[in-house]
């Protein structure tokens, strides 16, 4: 049975994350470091010391989770810890397929950082603040809330953004038409449906000027192959070619985060152990809600990775 290393994706983010690794080990601080150079500011400093709304925003918090990723992985690294000697897999939530791409040295560290402050800003300027948003559709299947934002579309465009399982499904596109599909939603028996408190209307076809600012981007940076394969997010598939990752992540701007798939993909495929790297334990507990077979743990606290490194390793 094999392990996958999953990142976590926006909304894992919290004030003092990282500080902890930071004031720990040497390495983590290496990590924030090339990342505040990588962007020209103390981006560390608002991930230790606020404010949540500077944080919080979309050009901030995606760099940002990505650099606690990659600060636990190289604190791990620098143990004896190799991955790919120890992982099958790496798959991300979102902006957490860069986190997953860089750690299997597919991007560098720099690039990664500025690939994601050229999405997140992307992604908030693709939509005037208002005219998008996302909802959460709880307790309806896939063909349920497809079919509803089907019947909405005549109210403009809706589509389903993330399918993170367990019966939680985000649906993302014109605000009219989210309102009319979280509405039909809760007609058909959805447990709740709420609308969520987001700046834009990410993974719907509104975010076609970012998918096209990625695609330039993406092609200005050096690429290699992942040292394990990537479970894409679009594809809840494996992929290795840089080449194909590259038109999958401009794709993944606009479409759809495959998770629950993803995590079946793994359980169906010899993976037992799903470690989570990062912030947060969001994707930890869908584990358990889509494959109870499945184990995940979260690793982000210095005791995590203590922890962490003794089962896999041992």
């Amino acid at each position: 049975m094999s392990v996958a290393f999953t990142f976590p994706g926006q909304g894992s983010q919290v004030v003092g994350m990282g500080k902890d690794l930071a004031e720990a080990f040497p390495e983590a601080r290496a990590v924030f470091e090339e990342v505040d150079e990588a962007l020209g500011e103390k981006l560390s400093a608002v991930m230790f010391e606020g404010p949540a709304e500077t944080l919080t925003l979309t050009a901030n918090a995606q760099p940002a989770l990505m650099a606690v990723s990659i600060a636990v992985l190289r604190v791990m690294e620098a143990r004896g810890f190799q991955l790919k000697d120890k992982v099958s897999y790496v798959a991300g939530h979102s902006l957490g397929e860069y986190s997953a791409l860089c750690a299997a040295g597919t991007f560098s560290l720099a690039d990664t950082a500025r690939l994601l402050r050229i999405r997140g800003n992307a992604m908030q300027a693709a939509v005037p603040v208002g005219a998008g948003a996302m909802a959460a559709i709880l307790g309806l299947e896939h063909a349920d809330v497809a079919a509803v934002c089907a019947e909405a579309a005549a109210s403009g465009a809706v589509q389903i953004a993330n399918d993170n399982g367990g019966g939680q499904l985000v649906i993302s596109g014109e605000k009219a038409a989210v309102e009319k599909a979280a509405a039909l939603a809760s007609e058909k028996g959805a447990k709740r449906a709420i609308m969520l408190p987001v700046s834009a209307p990410f993974h719907s076809t509104l975010m076609g000027p970012a998918a096209e600012a990625m695609r330039e981007a993406i092609a200005a940076v050096e690429m290699k192959a992942p040292i394990v394969p990537l479970i894409a997010n679009v594809r809840a598939a494996p992929v290795s070619d840089p080449s194909e990752i590259a038109s999958l992540l401009v794709e993944q701007v606009t479409g759809q985060v495959r998770w629950r798939e993803t995590v079946e993909w793994f359980g169906n495929n010899g993976v037992s152990v799903l470690y989570e790297i990062g912030a947060g334990k969001v994707l930890t507990g869908l584990v358990r809600r889509i494959d109870k077979n499945l184990t995940g743990t979260a690793v982000n606290a210095p005791a995590d990775i203590e922890a962490a490194l003794t089962a896999l390793l041992a």
